[in-house]
């Protein structure tokens, strides 16, 4: 079965633990994550869904596998596009590796279908919302207030 991949790996200087509490936190998320939040209780086999401020589900699915402070895997679905929800089930790998005073942060989000639509719609989304995750960490400040500014070449 042929299947699509985004695989992103970007160094944040901070602890694995902070890291991880900034990667599950729903109110830290907001900061970082263009007023989205994720709902989940973090555990193996608990639910998990991405949240829009106005309270609507872009996405939802399940926690397979949580090692705090360095590996969680979520089943991932997106229920905002009807053709894009279409495509099913999704997996997102987040590994998380202290290198000196970074952490290592590795994404791996991959579809079972080539070629998939959500899959180019998260390539160009987690560069976004990782970097604003980095920049929040490091600095206090995210780097972008908007995920799609308005008038700029190539916005959704």
């Amino acid at each position: 079965m042929s299947k699509s991949e985004f695989v992103y790996v970007t160094y944040i200087r901070a602890t694995p633990e902070k890291l991880w509490s900034a990667l599950t936190d729903a109110e830290f998320q907001r900061q970082y994550w263009f007023g989205m939040r994720c709902e989940s209780r973090w555990t193996a086999g608990s639910s998990w869904k991405l949240v829009a401020e106005d309270g609507r589900v872009f996405d939802d699915g399940e926690i397979v596998e949580a090692e705090a402070p360095r590996r969680l895997v979520i089943r991932w679905r997106h229920r905002n596009k009807p053709e894009v929800e279409a495509e099913g089930d999704s997996q997102c790998t987040f590994e998380l590796e202290p290198i000196g005073a970074a952490v290592k942060l590795s994404i791996v989000h991959t579809i079972a279908r080539d070629p998939s639509q959500f899959i180019a719609a998260v390539s160009g989304g987690w560069p976004k919302v990782i970097s604003n995750l980095k920049s929040l960490l490091e600095t206090g400040s995210i780097a972008l207030l908007e995920a799609y500014p308005a008038g700029k070449s190539g916005s959704h």
